[in-house]
């Protein structure tokens, strides 16, 4: 099995489309993550650099969050899982309702998206990711019975925020949803955020071995299933995901080398 690795746009999002694959191709990543313009000319600029750089897609939409109408929010996500399949990525990766919505209306939007990915032949997974519809282990459970063959991203550090713990005490939802990951975020969390200050640091090293527990885990049933690729995309984020110092808002650490550094991590890990 093929492991790829992308960089997340999400940090560099103001640098031009040119400047920003440089620094990916620098890095050695195999592929870009990032939320595609709606303007055909502009999507079309960046897939086209991205596919001459000889470098994968993954098409992320995650605008639905600025609409907490329903109807707002299922026009929105037809849209931008539209455009994101008119690019043809490897996959789309999508944030997909909210935890406040109703099951039906939840269950209303993994099949708009199950029908948008069957129409396009281009897989549409959803993130486990705080305030969506997967946002807390027990609120996914319920789709995962309705949907026996629901794609998801993991990115459980969502997960450890909302539970305060590494999981260690709910290995039940952990089995019945690893099977279901297609694509991992491998950012580490802590049972008090989203994200570690830096995840070399000896103070991050109980977290990080959860998280590549969880990690190896879905590598193993990804070959076990006979998958030809699984993907990664290492997602530290920016200030104010990454902490910063009070008064000065300094960040602690420098998000990008800590992408770059867990790429290189990742590839020795996970080398053939």
């Amino acid at each position: 099995m093929q492991i790829q690795i992308f960089a997340p746009q999400w940090g560099n999002n103001a640098l031009p489309a040119a400047v920003f694959i440089d620094k990916v191709l620098e890095a050695g990543f195999d592929g870009i993550e990032m939320s595609l313009p709606l303007d055909a000319a502009l999507r079309e600029e960046w897939t086209g650099r991205i596919a001459d750089a000889g470098l994968a897609l993954i098409a992320a939409q995650w605008e639905t969050v600025f609409h907490s109408d329903f109807a707002q929010h299922r026009a929105a996500m037809a849209e931008l899982l539209e455009n994101a399949c008119l690019a043809r990525p490897v996959l789309v990766n999508t944030h997909t309702g909210k935890d406040y919505y109703s099951g039906a209306q939840n269950a209303e939007l993994i099949a708009l998206a199950m029908e948008i990915s069957a129409r396009h032949g281009v897989p549409i997974v959803h993130e486990i990711h705080r305030s969506r519809f997967s946002g807390h282990p027990m609120l996914l459970m319920p789709y995962l019975e309705q949907f026996p063959d629901l794609p998801l991203t993991a990115d459980l550090s969502h997960w450890c925020c909302a539970c305060e713990s590494l999981l260690m005490d709910q290995p039940h939802t952990l089995a019945r949803t690893l099977p279901h990951v297609r694509h991992i975020h491998a950012r580490v969390g802590h049972a008090q955020g989203p994200q570690v200050a830096h995840f070399r640091a000896p103070e991050a090293q109980e977290a990080l071995a959860a998280h590549l527990a969880w990690w190896d885990t879905v590598v193993e049933l990804r070959r076990a299933a006979g998958a030809e690729l699984l993907t990664i995309t290492p997602e530290f984020g920016p200030a104010p995901y990454l902490q910063t110092l009070p008064y000065t808002q300094q960040p602690v650490a420098d998000a990008w080398e800590q992408n770059v550094a867990m790429l290189n991590f990742l590839r020795q890990r996970y080398a053939d």
